[in-house]
């Protein structure tokens, strides 16, 4: 598990080059991206499976950002004001063993830019990249 001085400077050097980094650009958070992660279904089962805690984080603030890392992540969210709106940005990472590997990045503004809904769409990211790599793990076995 990378530690903290591992973990700021892979956050600098992902920030630096963040389109080099992530090809495909920040996942934008809005209502499609809601309607696909199930978080605009409100019946009991889809409540009773948002209610699970993906994963335990220890966390760490700074001023410019908050960093959650476990075993497996580290994610980092930052907020920012981009054209005189608030922004909050999240970069997920791989922790792997001494390396992050920087797996995927949103961001949330307007209506969607609120702490809840971010930890929500974070907790959905982290699932559907485990099972992912579930998937990948046993199409390699």
């Amino acid at each position: 598990m990378a530690n903290i001085t591992q973990m700021d400077a892979a956050f600098r050097k992902y920030t630096e080059d963040l389109s080099g980094h992530l090809p495909d650009g920040l996942i934008q958070v809005n209502l499609p991206l809601l309607q696909r992660l199930k978080l605009l279904d409100f019946s009991s089962d889809s409540i009773e499976g948002a209610s699970k805690i993906t994963s335990h984080f220890h966390v760490i603030e700074s001023p410019e950002k908050i960093t959650l890392f476990n075993d497996r992540f580290a994610v980092w969210i930052i907020p920012e004001m981009t054209a005189n709106r608030p922004t909050t940005y999240a970069l997920v990472a791989f922790n792997e063993g001494d390396d992050l590997r920087l797996e995927l990045g949103f961001s949330a503004d307007g209506i969607y830019n609120t702490s809840r809904m971010v930890l929500r769409v974070l907790e959905q990211l982290l699932n559907e990249i485990q099972e992912t790599e579930e998937e990948l793990l046993k199409m390699t076995n």
